[in-house]
Order: C-alpha cells, then sequence, then structure tokens
C-alpha cells in the first residue's frame, strides 16, 4: 500500500488497471497530482497483482467477487469521518463503481473505463451504471478501443454518471501526435477537474 498526500480535504482509494500495479507511471503520476490537491490517495493492489508482486509471474486478474470483497474489506478498514471517495484506473476503476452504494463512499472517478473488452462491443459492462444514484466521473478517450465516445454516447446511462471526454485519447488518456495534444495535457485536465469536484464538496455543494 502506498500513501500520497496529507489528507486535509479527504481520501481517496486508487485502485489498478488488469495488467499494471498500484506504481506504474500512469498510477503515481495520477496519485501525486491528487494529493497535491489535499487529498490523501491510498494505493493498494489486488490480492492477485501482490502475488506477482512476491514471484514476478503475471496473472489474470482474481474474479470480481473476490475484488469487490478485496475492496469492501480496505473500505471497512478505514473507520475515521474523514470523506472517502474511490477511484481507479480501467479494471480498478469499474470495481470502484461498483462499489458506489458503499453508504461511507461519497463518490467514484475513472481514468479510462472499460466499458467493453477491445473488439466486443455487443458486451458492455454497464449494467450498474444504468442505476447508479452517487456521483461517478469517467474521463475518458473519445478513441479508446473499451469504449469510444460514438459508442458510449448510446448508452442510456444514470443522471448520476458523467462523462468528461478527452479528445483522440486512448485508454490511457493518450492521444496521437497528429492531434497537437499530450497525454500529459490530458491527465491534467483530468486531475483538475477531479480536484474542482471534490472541492465543490468541500465547500458544501451538491454534487
Amino acid at each position: 500500500m502506498l500513501i500520497d498526500g496529507g489528507g486535509e480535504k479527504g481520501r481517496i482509494l486508487l485502485a489498478h488497471g488488469a495488467g499494471a500495479p498500484m506504481d506504474s507511471p500512469f498510477m503515481s503520476q495520477i496519485a501525486e497530482a491528487i494529493a497535491a490537491g489535499g487529498l490523501e490517495v491510498i494505493r493498494f493492489e489486488f490480492p492477485y497483482m501482490q502475488k506477482r508482486r512476491m514471484d514476478g509471474k503475471k496473472r489474470p486478474p482474481d474474479r470480481q467477487p473476490k475484488l469487490l470483497e478485496y475492496f469492501t474489506q480496505l473500505i471497512k478498514s478505514f473507520d475515521d469521518d474523514r470523506p472517502l471517495w474511490l477511484a481507479g484506473k480501467s479494471m480498478g476503476g469499474r470495481m470502484a463503481t461498483m462499489m458506489a452504494a458503499h453508504p461511507r463512499v461519497i463518490g467514484c472517478f475513472v481514468y479510462g473505463y472499460p466499458f467493453y473488452a477491445a473488439g466486443k462491443q455487443d458486451a458492455p459492462r454497464i449494467e450498474h451504471l444504468l442505476s447508479v444514484t452517487k456521483p461517478i466521473h469517467i474521463f475518458q478517450g473519445t478513441r479508446d478501443s473499451m469504449g469510444r465516445k460514438e459508442q458510449v454516447d448510446q448508452y442510456p446511462l444514470a443522471d448520476a454518471v458523467t462523462l468528461h471526454w478527452l479528445e483522440d485519447g486512448d485508454h490511457d488518456l493518450k492521444p496521437r501526435k497528429m492531434s497537437g495534444i499530450t497525454q500529459d495535457e490530458h491527465m491534467v485536465d483530468a486531475v483538475e477537474s477531479t480536484l474542482e469536484i471534490i472541492n465543490d464538496y468541500h465547500r458544501g455543494i451538491i454534487l
């Protein structure tokens, strides 16, 4: 577990994606930038990634019930009254949104949601997003192979789900060079929006 920041404005549990650990460059950049805005950011690894760290062997992610159970126990381990948010990259973000109804959770942030497996647009992973009531903010590249804008715009997502589109970004929010935009610019935009939303909550503005 890695802890970034002091947390005067709250705490975020930040979950990794399916293939990269909690200290990947993407995770580190997001965590450190959010922490600089006054949040305590808790980075953690699901059991399968912990095993990979111990022996170096790549493993597929644990099944969803195990991932959610681990997330639940982690939430329970923070029993103070500090405002709690969930966040994640790809798979970790999807698990975070599935935990949104937990009474301790205020809302969720996702950096690249896996709306469907690459090439499988006919099997969207959105059932719970049709009825969520807690605020969920998804930062998505318009050409994400797991959730392109033209496809996702057709989904009848709940009003609580807000999509923040990042022009020409892929699943790592990285645009092509020809776009004239950089991945760093997209990540800065995503973090600034995240902090603005949390600051509004901190100031008592209804989300």
